[in-house]
């Protein structure tokens, strides 16, 4: 819990920091506040559409509570954004699990 609180203390001072949002949505997923996790991953690619990490994990975030199609459609909408990025790893991950999913 005190990475949390250390990290929610960052992100009070700069809400709009991205990597700390990843970081805390990360944080909430290991301790089972999904709904929370789901509200800074939506919130980072909304504002940041460009930030390519928050794709998979918000993707097997709505995988996992059966929000099939939701995750599909950030899959895809990561792929997109890795391949304009020239991301080829971040790609290939997110086609994999999309993949995985779909099939």
């Amino acid at each position: 819990m005190e990475r949390i609180e250390k990290l929610k203390e960052f992100y009070a001072l700069n809400p709009n920091d991205s990597f700390v949002q990843h970081a805390l949505a990360l944080e909430y997923i290991k301790i089972g506040n999904i709904q929370e996790a789901r509200a800074l991953f939506e919130s980072i690619l909304n504002r940041e559409p460009g930030y390519i990490g928050s794709y998979y994990h918000l993707a097997k975030l709505l995988e996992g509570i059966g929000e099939k199609d939701l995750a599909i459609q950030w899959y895809e909408k990561g792929m997109a954004a890795s391949k304009a990025a020239g991301d080829k790893h971040a790609y290939g991950e997110l086609q994999s699990a999309y993949e995985e999913l779909m099939y």
